[in-house]
């Protein structure tokens, strides 16, 4: 049985699956869609996507106007931060941070309009995501993970950026 737990941020939600351990090892379900269902979450997601980094790597903050994302650490560890960039919610800029992790098996479910970055804490990271439409670039949009408009706090000074992400806009 899945544990779903609301965030600050209206829409968010926490989840933590079944983790089966012994001693061979442990067996995650991360995604059961009878299970999400029963618990009122009914995405249908369309695609699943992983990207990989290493320590000191900062990705985002990216934003799709019409994308659910379920996002997990399949392998080390991150910083994760989802940020409310819809200009017409009254939570606008308000954010909430995560720490995800292969050991903690914790799943962030991020609805439309919220932005997501996250930092790698560990040597080596894996950022797993099932999405609910395929990638089109002419809906995303990007801001600099140090906006002051966000005020976001992350765990460095000096991160390792792409060119969208130190332009803080998509960038082909």
């Amino acid at each position: 049985m899945i544990e779903i737990k609301k965030t600050k941020l209206e829409g968010v939600l926490l989840i933590k699956p079944d983790v089966f351990e012994d001693f061979r090892g442990k067996y995650v379900s991360p995604y059961n869609k009878e299970e999400f269902q029963k618990a009122g979450i009914s995405v249908d997601f369309v695609c699943e996507d992983y990207s990989t980094s290493t320590r000191g790597v900062l990705r985002g903050v990216h934003a799709d106007s019409n994308n659910w994302k379920l996002i997990s650490c399949r392998r080390g560890r991150f910083y994760f931060v989802v940020v409310n960039c819809d200009k017409n919610s009254k939570e606008f800029r308000k954010w909430e941070s995560f720490v995800l992790s292969e050991e903690n098996h914790l799943h962030v479910l991020v609805p439309p309009t919220f932005g997501n970055g996250h930092f790698a804490l560990s040597d080596e990271v894996e950022f797993h995501y099932l999405q609910s439409n395929y990638y089109d670039p002419s809906r995303q949009t990007s801001y600099r993970y140090d906006d002051p408009q966000f005020n976001i706090w992350w765990p460095t000074k000096n991160p390792i950026l792409s060119q969208r992400d130190e332009a803080g806009k998509y960038v082909e």
